[in-house]
């Protein structure tokens, strides 16, 4: 599977762009702050229906526009074409012209899906970006983003058990407000929850198990083997099922008005050995080369993931200025890896063109060039 043929209009900074791509290394330079990454969002967008740097839809339409729309063609494994369009608008503020209000809309060979849970991962797609950063510095929110994204990619219903893990969790959040609770009600809640808690609990256990086998194997691959990782898997469901924790916490949940303990509570903690083989926390105590080298180990083991239980299909995989998470020399040896036959289409942002293309000639390959300057791509 392969992005074959891309459409852009009114998407961040590109008014309109008509692209074709190579089934393998698609190149893309320019100077910082011309469109590159914008291109690459673009592509993600178009898998996942939402933008990598989770921002909201309306800020992806370029400004003094109403709308953005994107159309890409993928050509599967058979031959045959996929056609996928996502278009969405801003919000109208007139009040009168509510039945002009526009919804963000999806579409597969001109079908309209109903849901977009459906659509994620019928075209896998892997990015890595210096915004990766933030896996590791910033709170449990993010890995959790991170994991759920990975696991959604290969198992559709591991994703519609956290939507409705959200959304009764919003329920019982708001119950929990009121003056006057009924113990009925909220054990059907409590009920519910945990029997959606216990589902993503034992997917997120399994995830954590494989990805810890992947990410070693590539960390040892780029760092050169000098010391090891780990992700550790952290739970309030290790103590026990939801269904008991909750009813422990309830004279709490009900003061704080909220639900204190859960799966929206759990984190993944990154880990990295010292010379006494005692494994410390990468946030802390890892240098930034370490930390860049687990996190593209990390991405690396999400591609090998989703490609080995995602029916072999190859995701896309977008290189986001990797030179400047890497030195030269590991950044050849990890587009030499990638260039392989194991990987599938590949999308590469650079400002050095010079750079970038000796680089790609010494690993060889089919590749496509393309320039970004002001949101115009040729």
């Amino acid at each position: 599977m392969f992005l074959k043929h891309l459409v852009i209009n009114n998407f961040k900074n590109i008014a309109h762009a008509e692209l074709i791509f190579s089934p393998k290394i698609n190149c893309i330079t320019g100077n910082n702050g011309e469109g590159k990454t914008n291109l690459l969002d673009a592509v993600y967008y178009l898998s996942m229906t939402k933008s990598f740097f989770h921002y909201p839809d309306m800020f992806s339409i370029k400004h003094n526009e109403q709308f953005t729309v994107l159309h890409g063609n993928y050509e599967m494994s058979d031959n045959t074409i996929n056609k996928i369009a996502l278009s969405f608008t801003k919000h109208s503020k007139n009040e009168s012209a509510k039945e002009n209000i526009n919804t963000k809309i999806l579409k597969k060979n001109d079908k309209v899906y109903k849901k977009f849970s459906e659509h994620i991962g019928k075209f896998p797609i892997v990015m890595v970006s210096p915004a990766d950063i933030s896996l590791v510095v910033s709170g449990a929110e993010e890995r959790r983003r991170f994991i759920n994204q990975l696991i959604s990619q290969i198992d559709n219903e591991y994703l519609l058990n956290v939507q409705n893990y959200n959304k009764l969790l919003i329920q019982r959040n708001k119950y929990l407000k009121e003056e006057n609770i009924s113990e009925d009600f909220l054990e059907v809640l409590n009920l519910k929850l945990s029997e959606c808690a216990k589902f993503i609990y034992c997917k997120r256990a399994e995830m954590v198990k494989l990805l810890n086998e992947s990410v070693s194997e590539y960390y040892n691959n780029i760092s050169g083997g000098r010391e090891k990782v780990n992700i550790k898997y952290i739970s309030d469901l290790d103590k026990g099922d939801l269904l008991s924790l909750l009813k422990k916490s309830f004279h709490r949940d009900k003061e704080l008005r909220f639900t204190t303990l859960g799966v929206h509570k759990d984190d993944f903690l990154f880990e990295q050995s010292d010379i006494d083989n005692i494994f410390t926390p990468i946030k802390r105590c890892a240098s930034q080369g370490q930390q860049k080298c687990f996190l593209i180990s990390l991405k690396l083991a999400q591609y090998n993931i989703i490609k080995r239980l995602n029916g072999g299909i190859a995701p896309i995989l977008l290189l986001d200025d990797i030179f400047d998470k890497l030195d030269m020399n590991r950044v050849e040896f990890l587009l030499s890896m990638v260039s392989g036959d194991n990987f599938g289409q590949i999308f590469i942002t650079d400002s050095n063109k010079v750079r970038m293309n000796t680089l790609i000639d010494k690993v060889g390959g089919e590749c496509k060039d393309f320039n970004v300057k002001e949101g115009v791509i040729e």
